[in-house]
Formats: structure tokens, sequence, C-alpha cells
């Protein structure tokens, strides 16, 4: 579609089972913010949608795990992602949530509609069955080995080892997630979307219409569902959590979360048109609306092939113009993941880091993972902040800033005859707003933002070469003219960044004196090429301001900690306790002489990793004792130690080495080992009993 007459750009529904981390922003938000900002910027009419999803079987999971109600889980978690984003600046026209009554309304209407067209098939099928919890096991209450990669924790629906998608009868030593027990099978009855119907349709569609437009990675993944055939898919389950199946033979059934959650984006759009006096149907139904998904590559079949199929049975709705997923951000090279607590979370880091939001939000984008996995460093966070944002944008703006206030009193000078130098400078200032805007439109976002930062390293490099502060000294009026040539970079950067650092944007705005009321007056994207001043002579600025602080190591060091502590502390609870071994007699106790010890010497065991030789006094004589504990401790540590020794343990040849006893140990949180020693020192020899 060469001229769209509006947007409608919908950002994945987040789970409300757990606040947003910066997987879900690199993935989704910030690009969608980005491209939502910059149409906006050049006057285009949008409706950039989103809202939380609050039904699946997460939910009640959720709930279970923390004692409450699903009601308590969504309203907790629903409140804590929208202020997040609306802390963070991403701009939706309309966050609304599927436990609304408009929701519920919309998806059962839409169900409805589909089911008296023909669209659905009805089927009875064996479906995993918890007997003591009295009911069907949905996906996620499911766990058992992939009959894939024989991952022993797959769910039901899909292996996180490998990716692969199943059914929950197709686990191998399937058990229920909710009592623990093995599920037996039993018949239900179920309304199926019959995908293999729509197989013609989404080739033409998809691997014909989009060969070239649409980004490899979702067209690859689209192209080998299709090849490998579409099947039948349920839009209903067995669960006491989400919007009720309106026929009335489907007592105790909801619609399944997949296809009640993409019609979110319909009903939050009705919910914004209500409220602004538009017509939500222009926004989904005429031709000449440009409808953009903005999603994680998790999501990528039920986008361009499930949701799809649905907007064309119900028949009246227009088809997504570009799925532009973005594939997974790690975190310090491990996966991120809400269950392990392996994340940083977004409404942490608005605490932790107040007005701040602009170096998360372009390091995410500089680092995005557009065509493969990318991963997010700390440490990489803080180079992009000192070596770019604060060296390279903020440093070009200061200078501008200051040197106006110091040589004009921050008045904008009247220009005086450009050379050839301005000139070319001035030429290439105006393409930026078509390179960048490129870019943008070809969901290129880092490349955008590398390109908005060219545009700061042009400013600098125009001060470096043209030596303001050195000039003045001898010809005032050239510095006039050099100085009205940075303000205008200056004024584009200020435009042109808003869609990338939104706060930015407007505090540099506010020092350059132009956040404008009228809307008619507003500097636009297209002004910046088709302006040949953007600030004019006499214009008063406000004083410098940093835009950029540093970012010291110490801060850094700090989330590092408190991210391994986190991890830490998450595979502590985690941890399994291993059950009570075998009753044994008192008699088989006392069998054990268990003697506290000081340990006189400690060396390494040759080429091992693992294993210490150590000279240990137990009072009773001292001999050698081989332990693999040299990962937890240097040798030159332990000298002086005192421990609990087994002492009457049969002697063993450990790499060589003849081993006469067991020092007794256990683990600590951090998994490294810990000795078991006598609160106070004692003398070497006595009994533990």
């Amino acid at each position: 579609m060469n001229t769209p007459k509006r947007y409608t750009i919908t950002a994945a529904l987040p789970y409300t089972n757990g606040p947003i981390h910066i997987g879900h922003l690199a993935g989704v938000y910030v690009p969608a913010d980005i491209y939502a900002r910059y149409l906006r910027l050049k006057g285009k009419d949008v409706a950039y949608i989103s809202g939380s999803d609050e039904h699946g079987v997460a939910i009640p999971m959720r709930a279970k795990k923390e004692g409450v109600s699903p009601q308590v889980v969504i309203d907790k978690y629903h409140g804590i992602i929208k202020q997040s984003f609306i802390d963070f600046g991403i701009s939706f026209d309309n966050y609304s949530r599927t436990s609304s009554k408009i929701h519920h309304e919309t998806a059962s209407e839409f169900f409805t509609k589909m089911y008296h067209d023909g669209e659905f098939i009805e089927e009875v099928s064996a479906q995993l069955y918890d007997a003591e919890a009295n009911q069907f096991l949905a996906d996620r209450f499911v766990v058992g080995t992939c009959p894939k990669c024989s991952f022993e924790e797959s769910y039901g629906d899909q292996c996180e080892n490998c990716g692969t998608s199943h059914n929950a009868t197709d686990l191998i030593n399937p058990k229920s997630a909710i009592t623990g027990n093995v599920p037996t099978v039993k018949e239900t009855k179920h309304w199926f979307l019959p995908l293999d119907k729509h197989e013609d349709f989404l080739s033409e569609w998809i691997l014909e219409g989009h060969k070239k437009d649409w980004k490899p990675n979702v067209y690859g993944q689209v192209k080998s569902w299709i090849d490998d055939g579409l099947r039948p898919r349920a839009v209903t389950r067995d669960l006491d959590w989400g919007i009720p199946v309106p026929l009335k033979d489907a007592e105790g059934k909801v619609l399944y979360v997949w296809f009640d959650a993409p019609i979110g984006y319909i009903s939050s759009t009705k919910e914004w048109a209500a409220r602004e006096g538009k017509n939500w149907e222009d926004y989904w139904k005429k031709d000449d609306t440009k409808l953009v998904h903005f999603i994680g590559k998790d999501n990528i079949v039920f986008h361009c092939i499930i949701f799809p199929s649905m907007l064309k049975a119900h028949g009246d709705y227009i088809l997504p113009d570009n799925v532009p997923a973005n594939e997974f951000l790690n975190l310090e090279g491990n996966k991120l993941s809400t269950s392990k607590n392996w994340a940083v979370w977004l409404h942490e880091y608005l605490e932790e880091f107040p007005n701040q939001q602009d170096v998360l939000r372009y390091t995410l984008t500089a680092n995005a993972p557009e065509n493969k996995d990318n991963d997010f460093t700390w440490k990489d966070f803080q180079a992009k902040n000192n070596n770019e944002l604060v060296a390279i944008f903020g440093n070009f703006i200061n200078r501008v800033v200051v040197l106006s206030n110091k040589y004009y009193q921050g008045i904008v000078p009247d220009p005086n005859e450009f050379t050839e130098v301005d000139e070319d400078v001035l030429t290439a200032v105006k393409e930026f707003p078509n390179v960048i805007g490129k870019s943008i439109e070809r969901y290129r976002f880092r490349e955008a933002s590398q390109e908005l930062m060219s545009l700061a390293r042009l400013g600098n490099k125009y001060l470096a070469d043209e030596e303001p502060w050195k000039v003045i000294k001898v010809d005032e009026e050239r510095v006039k003219t050099i100085m009205f040539v940075a303000l205008q970079i200056s004024t584009a950067l200020a435009v042109l960044s808003e869609p990338f650092l939104p706060f930015t944007s407007d505090k540099l705005k506010g020092i350059l004196n132009i956040i404008q009321s009228d809307s008619e007056t507003i500097l636009s994207w297209e002004n910046v090429t088709e302006k040949n001043i953007l600030l004019p002579a006499n214009h008063q600025i406000n004083k410098a301001e940093l835009l950029f602080s540093k970012i010291e190591d110490k801060t850094i060091e700090a989330q590092v900690e408190k991210l391994q502590a986190t991890k830490i502390a998450n595979e502590q609870e985690n941890k399994v306790v291993a059950p009570q071994k075998e009753t044994i007699e008192f008699d088989d106790f006392t069998k054990l002489d268990i003697r506290i010890g000081t340990i006189l010497e400690a060396e390494k065991v040759a080429k091992t990793k693992k294993l210490l030789k150590l000279k240990v006094d137990v009072g009773i004589d001292i001999r050698t004792i081989v332990s693999g504990i040299a990962e937890s401790f240097s040798p030159e540590d332990l000298i002086g130690q005192q421990v609990s020794v087994l002492v009457n343990l049969a002697p063993r040849k450990i790499r060589g080495v003849e081993s006469n006893g067991m020092i007794l140990m256990t683990d600590t949180p951090d998994g490294k080992l810990a000795f078991m020693e006598p609160e106070k020192a004692v003398k070497n020899g006595q009994e533990v009993s």
C-alpha cells in the first residue's frame, strides 16, 4: 500500500502474570513506539493499540502459586504494566484489558458470527484429566518428557527446550502440575478452527504476496508451518478462567486464550474510538488502512496464520500489511525468563535509574534482536550511555548551548555568508529525515538509531573542524555563522530524536525554547527537510542542561550483583530438597566416628580441578584426606581451618593418593561448599555426637 489514509498499529498484549522486562521492550514495545511516534511526526492518522492479556492458564497458575484469586493477580500486574509503559514513554493511544466488558462482548460476538457461518468444526477428543483435581488439564498444567528432544520438563503445548509445539497427550510420562499425579485420558467436546481449510489463501497471501517485504525470520517460520500442512486447532478449552463460550451446550468451557487475545486489539480500538469520537471500523475494515502487528517471534504463528485466518473467515476485516517480529533478547548470556526470575524488570529499572528512560530505549534499539537473538549486558548499557549518548549526542548539544549563551546571551545570531562547508552541512541535515524515515518504514530500527547518531556526529565534526572557540579571537562575524549552523543541527536533532529518545527530545526542545502549544507551529518531520531555517535568528534559547549523565562502574556492578543474587535466590527457592534416606537404628549411627580436626597443609592434586590433598590433625593422629573442594576454596585459605571429619571411613585411593577419612560439607545459597565446623574452637579429636 503506497499511500495509506490511516494506520492501525498493534503491540502484543502482555500477560498479566508478571511485570514487563527488557525482552518484552526490545522485542515489541520500543520498535512499535518508534514507528508510531515517527508516523505522528509525519502527520499521519495513527491508532497505536495494546492492552493486558488477562486470560489463559498462566493466570490461575500464578494465582495458585501466590495463594490468591486470579482477579487479584490480573489487577496487580495490569496496574504495574500499564504504569510502567506510561513512565517509560510508550505512547499507546489506548491500553485496555481483556477482562473488560467491551472485550468480552467483542470476542463473544466474533465467535458467534463465525459459529453461525459454519467456520468451526465440532469434535470430541481425548484430553488429559486429573481425577483428584476434578478437572481437565490445560496445556500449562501438564509437564512431561518432550517427544522430540526428550527434555523432561516440557509443557503440554510446547517444549521450551527445542521450541516444538505438540499436544499434551503426546508427552511421555505426563504429570499434573496441580497434584503431581499421573493424569488419565478422558473425552471432551470442543470447537476447532480448520486451519487446513485456509492453506491456499495463506499460501497465496503470504508465500506469494509477501515474499519480498516480510522479514526473513517471519516468512521462514510461516513457510515452514504451511509446508508442513496445517491442522484444525481448538478455539475452546475446559477451564474456569476466561470468556465463557457463548453456546448452550458449552458449560464449563471458555474461549482459548489464543483466540480471544488478538481480538483484544479490536476491542481496545473500539474503546479508544468511542472516547475520541472516531469510527473504529475505519481502522479495521477499510482497505486504505495499513495494519501492522508488532510481536516477538513466539507469536509469529498466531499473528501470521491463525489470526489472519480468523479475520478472513469472519469476512469483514483487513489483513496485516506487515508483522515485523523480532527474535529474542538474552540477558548476560542467558535466556530471559519470568519464571526463573532472570530479567531486568522495567518498573525496577525506572526506580533505580530515574529520568534515564532514554538510555534503556537507546540501548535496546541499538542492540535490537531484529534478525537474530541478541544479548543485553550491563557493561554494554554503560558503554552505550557513556560513549555514545554522553560523548556524542550530549557533548554536541552542550557545547552549542554553552557557547551560544557565552557569546550571544542565548540569542540565535544572524548568520553571515555561508561557506561551502556550511552549505554542505546544512544540505546533509536535510537528508537525514528521509534516510532515517526509510529505515523506520522498513522496520530497521537499529539502523535508524545509528543514522540519528550520525547526525550528532556530523554536528561534532562540524564544531571540531570550524573551532569557533579559536575563531572568535580573530573573526567574530564568522563565529555567528558557525553557531547559527550548529543551532540548526541541534534543532534537527530535537525533532528527529523524538521517536527514539522522547524524553531527551522534550528536554532539548525546552533548552532550545521551541516547545509550541499550537499544533500548526510544531516542527514536523518534513520541516527538517523542507525548511531552510529551523531556528530563526534573534530567537532566545535557554541555559544549558546536561541531556545525559555518565554512569559509573559502581552503579553497573551493583546491577550485576543484584542480578546474580536474584538468580541464586531463585535457584534456592526452586531447589528440590533430597528426600529422607532409609530409616536406620541408633546402633547404626553409633558406628560413625566423627571428630573435630584442624587442617595443617593443603595442596592441589595434579591434573584435577576439584581435588585437594589435605593434612589434618584429628587428635588421634595426623592423616591425609583427599577432598573435592578445590572449586570452593584456595589451598592457602584452609590452613588452620577446623573441620568435622568422619575418621573411621575405610581408606580409599583417589588419583593415586590414599585418603583416610571424609570431611563433612554442605551447600551455600550461591552453590559453593561450606564446612560443618564448631561454633567455637575446640580440641582436635573432640567427638561429634
